[in-house]
């Protein structure tokens, strides 16, 4: 995973994304998986990111992301 990451570190700095908007974009993502991860749940969410419930809140409805679990089909 490591050689990965770096990678795509490469990637993003030789095409010009700067470090907020890259910090941004993986906090976003990791921030959906923890909340799909735990099916919807903000508690269980914010515990598995080490945050407080109302730090995720700000930061769900700062990125604009579903607080609802994901429909089961």
């Amino acid at each position: 995973m490591k050689d990965q990451l770096e990678a795509l570190v490469s990637q993003m700095h030789g095409r010009g994304i700067l470090l907020e908007e890259a910090l941004e974009e993986f906090e976003k993502k990791f921030i959906k998986a923890a909340m799909d991860g735990a099916g919807g749940n903000q508690c269980r969410a914010a515990k598995t990111l080490g945050i407080h419930r109302n730090t995720l809140s700000r930061k769900l409805e700062k990125f604009r992301l579903d607080r609802q679990p994901p429909r089961s089909r």
